[in-house]
């Protein structure tokens, strides 16, 4: 039987903050990208216990987009252009960082007296060359804005780029689909061969195609040129589909840096250096997000 799908994946899972586990997929040995998107990150599911909640302290990215995207739970997003934006489920913090940005994320006061709980994605995608140097900007889309498709037994949410007859009102500076898909048991939905590099990722729930079963946790990256039919199992799936051009070029990435070249990764380190030695000021290119006094410092190599 033949089966569309060239190879999967598997997350390694960490624990980050105590109970907060991440499940890191892209990059891997077997994949470094699909389309744009360089790091694919599956964020719990997590429960914080009263006084407890997530505390990404403020860091610095250069070269990438970064998109949040929640099923459960609420993320206090902060960033050095002034930026205070919760997010909740089904909306979009889309982060351009272009030249530089540096931003945190957290929970709220309100949400950490009572305990909370934690469920979604956070995707990297490396920009196009001509735009690394561009200047830093940030878009929140609420949930109601974004396109969807329901069919009764499938719900679609586009998040990002286009795709399935849809387009994202997310301004993205390559061609692209970022999609979240809610199956029934046993529906169906055909992944189209309208994006040249295409993946899949099982949330809950698992889909066979062509004899392969792709179980929650796992990411199936899928040959080119072929629509690729996908049926739920016996119990109701959540899946995210991903895909786009292939990059104009290999990329480096280092902690949170993404470049073309190993010399923008060198400068920006250089200059996060300069701007913790210095206290952070006005006119460099890092600076702290408001209500910010703390920071990752930069690893040792």
């Amino acid at each position: 039987m033949f089966s569309a799908i060239a190879k999967t994946i598997k997350p390694r899972r960490r624990d980050l903050l105590g109970g907060f586990e991440v499940g890191r997929v892209l990059p891997s040995t077997e994949q470094r990208s699909v389309g744009p998107f360089v790091f694919f990150d599956h964020m719990g599911p997590a429960k914080f216990a009263p006084g407890k909640g997530l505390d990404v302290r403020p860091h610095p990215h250069i070269g990438l987009g970064t998109v949040t995207y929640l099923f459960e739970g609420e993320i206090m997003h902060r960033d050095s252009l002034g930026t205070e934006q919760a997010i909740r489920p089904g909306d979009v913090n889309w982060m351009v960082a272009g030249r530089g940005i540096v931003h945190s994320e957290r929970t709220r006061t309100e949400l950490r007296r009572a305990g909370s709980s934690l469920h979604g994605i956070q995707l990297w995608l490396a920009l196009p060359k001509a735009h690394e140097d561009a200047p830093p900007s940030f878009a929140h889309t609420p949930a109601a804005k974004l396109p969807t498709f329901n069919r009764g037994d499938m719900n679609l949410r586009l998040i990002l780029g286009r795709g399935f007859g849809l387009k994202s009102p997310v301004k993205v500076l390559s061609d692209m689909v970022y999609a979240d898909v809610m199956l029934a048991p046993r529906a169906a939905i055909e992944i189209p061969a309208e994006h040249a590099e295409r993946a899949i990722y099982v949330v809950t729930g698992a889909v066979e195609t062509g004899g392969q079963t792709i179980e929650a946790g796992a990411m199936a990256v899928l040959l080119p040129d072929v629509p690729v039919a996908l049926h739920a199992l016996e119990e109701t799936t959540r899946l995210m589909v991903l895909g786009g051009e292939p990059l104009d070029g290999p990329r480096h990435l280092w902690w949170n840096f993404v470049a073309s070249d190993q010399a923008r990764l060198d400068a920006a380190r250089a200059d996060w250096a300069a701007a913790v030695q210095a206290s952070f000021p006005e006119t460099g290119r890092f600076k702290l997000p408001p209500k910010e006094t703390e920071f990752i410092p930069l690893p040792k190599l």
